[in-house]
């Protein structure tokens, strides 16, 4: 116990310059002080003895948080410059220390990265994911959040080599298979996002030919556009765009989305052509709709599908609902490409001895369309009657597999409702107390129905 009480009075009188500047200035009252010491006595004692958990260095550190951002604001309020101080050292030290000793407990680490950040800390930041990840290399979320700070710092380099040597270790990490091609994602959309703000896709040439493709018969004098080239004729000479240079660069893996797909290639190798897997790249990749590559990249995963799995159901509603994506439900290209939507759906429905899990499928996708509000009323009707066709499909599939259960004819009750169609409801119903032969609905329905 001597050992552990030299070790706490050797860190607490490293405190005592900083302790007595704050008195000085009247930061902290002379009892404040007192009761300051008094606790970080308290910690030490507790942490340099046997038996000391993970939970009392977390109390310690998030003392010594408090202590720090009390400080701050009386400083700020006294308007008082503090020349020496040391709150943030001390709470890394605590962090390092509790680290060090408990290096499995990965709340700790967790803490010491957050507070890190917090205190913006980049080199230390850096020294602790450095850490972190050569003593739990098979950890798949300590891999997906460093790349993803990487890639929030623009650095997309670090977070590709985070995200590859996590694989190296989690292979069999779906997860990180599925962070690594979202993180891709989210790299062009960014890319193009900063091509369309600054005229490198192709806006400005289109923007011209249609002020030259005017009305020549309209009832208005058109004024010629000045522009400050037209005054100073020498600025031309250096705003000349290399249209070479464009066009290659749109040629470039990044914005052709020849990574996420080469990463979607790879784990389909990996886990042996998982259906499921599949079609949870082909739900990321449906989520960023505004990139010039997503035709490109959606055909690829479809084809891949459907020439895998002929007959699942998970490629077979991804190919229904491949038409819609990346279209406005408001535009004038909508009607058409749902009227493609519905005919793959029925042909699809022709495909596959799984009815009931495709309609399920489908059905989960249509309905996040009926609960548009503001639609062109013939698409909301349309809509409306293929939610009630594909509902009916589906209690007819169900039931013959055997699988109609109260929990799905309460889904599809609601289904019904977000669409608008109450007689559809009333006839689900009618069919249901037939089915179970009485009048009364089942303890779920009668929720729903009151």
């Amino acid at each position: 116990m001597a050992g552990a009480s030299d070790k706490a009075r050797f860190y607490l009188e490293q405190s005592v310059p900083e302790l007595r500047e704050l008195e000085r200035k009247k930061i902290f009252t002379r009892s404040e002080i007192t009761s300051i010491t008094k606790k970080r006595s308290d910690f030490e004692h507790i942490l340099n003895a046997r038996g000391s958990q993970p939970s009392d260095y977390a109390r310690y550190a998030e003392f010594e948080m408090n202590l720090e951002s009390l400080r701050r604001k009386r400083v700020k309020r006294l308007g008082i410059k503090s020349s020496y101080h040391s709150g943030p050292r001390r709470i890394f030290f605590v962090l390092d220390r509790a680290t060090r000793r408990f290096c499995g407990d990965l709340g700790l680490w967790m803490q010491y990265i957050e507070y890190a950040r917090k205190e913006k800390a980049n080199k230390r930041l850096l020294q602790i994911f450095t850490n972190v990840l050569r003593l739990h290399p098979t950890k798949p979320e300590l891999w997906m959040y460093v790349a993803r700070h990487a890639a929030d710092g623009a650095d997309i380099t670090s977070a590709r080599s985070y995200m590859q040597r996590g694989l190296r270790f989690c292979r069999a990490s779906r997860s990180l298979w599925i962070e690594y091609a979202k993180l891709e994602m989210i790299y062009v959309a960014k890319i193009a996002t900063r091509r369309q703000i600054l005229g490198l896709d192709g806006s400005r040439s289109e923007n011209s030919e249609t002020t030259e493709s005017k009305e020549p018969n309209a009832d208005v004098i058109a004024l010629p556009e000045l522009t400050a080239e037209d005054i100073d004729p020498s600025l031309r000479e250096g705003d000349g765009v290399d249209q070479i240079a464009l066009q290659s660069l749109y040629l470039t893996p990044a914005l052709t989305g020849a990574i996420p797909l080469a990463i979607f290639d790879s784990a389909m190798k990996q886990f042996a052509n998982d259906d499921s897997l599949a079609e949870e790249f082909f739900n990321l990749f449906a989520g960023f709709k505004d990139i010039p590559c997503l035709p490109k990249v959606l055909q690829h995963v479809i084809d891949y599908m459907l020439k895998t799995w002929p007959a699942m159901p998970s490629g077979l509603s991804s190919y229904s609902r491949q038409p819609l994506i990346g279209v406005d439900p408001h535009s004038a290209e909508f009607p058409r490409a749902l009227g493609i939507s519905l005919e793959r759906i029925g042909s699809s429905t022709q495909n596959t001895q799984r009815k009931s899990e495709l309609f399920k499928r489908i059905i989960g996708w249509l309905q996040p369309l009926s609960r548009i509000t503001d639609l062109d009323a013939n698409v909301k009707r349309v809509i409306s009657a293929t939610v009630k066709r594909t509902v009916r499909d589906y209690e007819d599939a169900a039931e013959q597999e055997g699988s109609l259960t109260e929990d799905k004819t309460v889904q599809m009750v609601k289904v019904l409702r977000d669409a608008g169609c109450q007689k559809g409801v009333e006839k689900l119903l009618d069919r249901n107390r037939h089915r179970r032969g009485t009048h009364q609905h089942p303890p779920g329905l009668q929720v729903i129905t009151v």
